[in-house]
């Protein structure tokens, strides 16, 4: 049955997360008396040095192996350790984990828990709330199909991830892989968390941040009886740079790992739920005739709340990758967000929604030339979705759109190597993705409809060792996005539940069909360096037509080049530097008044240092990272075919770690001199609008290891 969006969520209910926190800390309190005190512990400094990993481009040598790991993909892929994640200053924003990957934008919207933006290979289309690029975590798809609570359709909401979660990142350029399907356009993102036992310390930690960020985290990670525990709590509280602006947020994560007869078994809960206040967007003409950066737009700040609870089953081979691969997960997700529209208005929408679904899929591996692995995944979200006017706070009886949803998704996949001669390595993949909606209208009942589709998306590429320290990779790949929802099952111009008329489109998901070639070379030892050229053609773009209805109509494409060098001088210093220039990304038959460039930088510049040395009798690690993005086109003026250029955005940010004993210090800062530089910003017809950042903030983490 329909409910409508209710107060926020998280009001009054520490005490809840707090009774539900009691019984796992006990626990693992239990566990930890338990366990055996070799197993608990800390390792010495020394040996947190030598076991740290390197993320970064695969080495020479990986993308030639036989294997379904992201590192031997014929593609640019990145990874991110767990390592770089505490080197990272990722302060109010769990996107700041991507900061050093080369070619990514990634940033929240500083408008509360609205989601997670990651903009790569110049795919914007969906604003930065995450939508074109997949992202999967332990296995489990993050996009969500035809949110309202967010923005658009295949948003990704990680807030639910602290920092001590993260195991292992890899990011994807390119929909080159088998294994990811919905909204894996740009790319993919596989994440993995962490596990308990030696693996990781037991620790508490506390930070603090200029403008009112703090932040508490507990990690009981035991070992017992042949199975591993890590329980993970996090308490989150921001006041917010902006005026009205504040985040609460309680995470709660839990998982049991054993190996058992072959397999390497996992079961993960995780619960989050937030309330937040969003002071909204700033012109940027206002800003330059001196409004206080600081203002709340229209005095009216937006609201929100989420909440989040979810379990996950998952098996895998314990020894090499043949064998067979388990995936399952139930969801239940509940989001509002409130965007103020003016002085007395918001525009509210709200997500509830039950997601089930999994993959099982078998791994053959023959010997050093061949594998092959197939599967089949499903998933299901059942739920509503919906944008309502709120006046003065307080409902109204219209709507932007209100729907019923139960949206079925299940796919086939295979995906094969093989090397033919000792140099080279041939993979193919293909996807079969198939959409069976069932979509309520209660807007205009006309309107609701069932929906089927499918699409094939082949992939093809292959890697070659031309020198002990030089391969060259290359791919053809077609990837896809479904269709929203609203997109099927128009909603027409705002009004009451219940009016005549409505549209149904029957358009088919969007493609795309992507190109690459690139290298990695180890021009003499401890020096790095990779780089892919790519041209991505989006096939059928979904476009809407002047009567309401939607066409997968249009072309869109984009061109560039990204190069990344990384040099280790020595056991204690190193340095990474990468460029991404984006030659063209465009609408091919742009829609009438509007213009033909994407929003996207024309120019991205990342570089870092850092060293890691003994002092006294601890360690210490000292990071330095700079981030440069220009060249962004925007349009204003009615009709809005007026191009302009956003303000150059620069960032720098700093560390300072110290471990010593079983304490750990950090000292951090984040510097954006150019006024008016912001990531979070868009074009209208009366100007650029912005949310502005500080220029400058700082902040301490203490922790202690037990």
């Amino acid at each position: 049955m329909f409910r409508k969006p209710h107060q926020p969520i998280a009001q009054g209910s520490s005490r809840i997360l707090a009774k539900i926190t009691l019984l796992p800390l006990a626990l693992g309190a239990t566990v930890a008396q338990a366990a055996e005190p070799e197993e608990a512990t800390l390792p010495t400094v020394t040996i947190k040095a030598e076991s740290r990993e390197s993320g970064g481009a695969p080495e020479v040598g990986a993308r030639h192996r036989i294997s379904n790991a992201p590192a031997a993909l014929p593609s640019a892929v990145t990874a991110i350790t767990s390592d770089d994640v505490d080197s990272t200053n990722v302060g109010r924003d769990i996107s700041n984990v991507f900061r050093r990957v080369p070619g990514v934008l990634a940033n929240n919207i500083d408008q509360g828990e609205t989601g997670n933006g990651f903009r790569m290979r110049g795919f914007a289309t969906q604003g930065t709330h995450g939508a074109d690029t997949a992202v999967y975590v332990d296995g489990v798809p993050q996009n969500i199909p035809s949110s309202q609570s967010g923005a658009g359709h295949g948003p990704v909401f990680l807030e639910w991830l602290a920092p001590d979660m993260i195991g292992h990142i890899d990011v994807i350029k390119g929909p080159i892989s088998a294994l990811y399907g919905d909204q894996n356009r740009a790319g993919a993102v596989g994440i993995t968390t962490k596990r308990g036992g030696a693996s990781t310390p037991s620790s508490v930690g506390f930070s603090v941040e200029r403008y009112g960020l703090r932040r508490a985290s507990l990690v009981l990670s035991n070992q017992f009886e042949g199975f591993e525990s890590l329980l993970i709590g996090d308490v989150f509280r921001n006041d917010g740079y902006r005026y009205a602006s504040s985040t609460e947020r309680n995470n709660l994560f839990w998982k049991l790992s054993a190996e058992r007869g072959g397999g390497l078994y996992s079961l993960r809960l995780s619960h989050y739920e937030a309330d937040f206040a969003a002071a909204g967007y700033l012109a940027l003409a206002d800003l330059e005739r001196g409004l206080d950066p600081r203002s709340t737009q229209f005095n009216n700040p937006g609201f929100g709340s989420g909440k989040r609870n979810t379990l996950v089953f998952n098996r895998a081979p314990a020894n090499g990758e043949e064998g067979w691969y388990l995936t399952a997960y139930a969801e239940q997700l509940e989001r509002t967000r409130g965007i103020n529209a003016s002085a007395t208005q918001h525009t509210v929408g709200y997500d509830d929604r039950k997601i089930f679904g999994g993959r099982l899929a078998q791994n053959f591996v023959f010997g050093e030339q061949a594998s092959l692995i197939v599967g089949a995944e499903l998933r299901r979200d059942k739920g509503d979705a919906l944008r309502q006017i709120y006046l003065n706070r307080e409902p109204t009886d219209n709507y932007v759109n209100n729907q019923e949803l139960d949206l079925l998704a299940y796919g086939l996949f295979a995906q094969a190597q093989y090397r033919p001669v000792s140099s080279l390595k041939l993979l193919g993949g293909l996807r079969y993705d198939r959409f069976d909606y069932d979509i309520g209208n209660r807007k205009l009942p006309a309107a609701s409809t069932r929906y089927e589709g499918g699409v094939f998306t082949p992939k093809i590429g292959a890697v070659w060792s031309v020198a002990p320290k030089l391969d060259l990779f290359a791919n053809v790949a077609q990837g896809f996005r479904s269709p929203a929802a609203e997109q099927i099952s128009g909603s027409g111009s705002t009004g009451p539940l219940g009016a005549v008329g409505g549209v149904i489109s029957r358009v088919s998901p969007t493609k795309v069909r992507s190109y690459d070639l690139g290298f990695t070379a180890v021009p003499v030892e401890g020096w790095t360096t990779s780089g892919a050229v790519y041209y991505t053609l989006n096939e059928d773009e979904i476009v809407v037509q002047p009567d309401g209805s939607y066409k997968s109509v249009g072309e869109t494409t984009r061109k560039g080049f990204e190069l990344e060098t990384r040099y280790q001088f020595s056991a204690a210093l190193s340095v990474y530097a990468s460029y991404g220039r984006i030659m063209e990304a465009k609408a091919n038959n742009p829609a009438p008044n509007a213009g033909a460039k994407l929003s996207v930088p024309k120019n991205q510049f990342k570089a870092g240092v850092q060293y890691r040395a003994r002092l006294g009798q601890g360690q210490l690690t000292l990071n330095a990272d700079a981030y440069l993005i220009n060249g962004i086109p925007y349009y204003v003026g009615t009709p809005q075919t007026q191009e302009r250029t956003m303000p150059v955005y620069t960032r720098y940010d700093v560390r300072a770690t110290y471990d010593w004993k079983r304490m750990q210090f950090s000292l951090y800062a984040t510097l954006q001199p150019h006024r008016f530089g912001t990531e979070i910003a868009y074009g209208s017809s009366s100007g650029l609008l912005l949310s502005p950042v500080p220029r400058y903030a700082f902040g301490a983490t203490v922790r202690y290891f037990f």
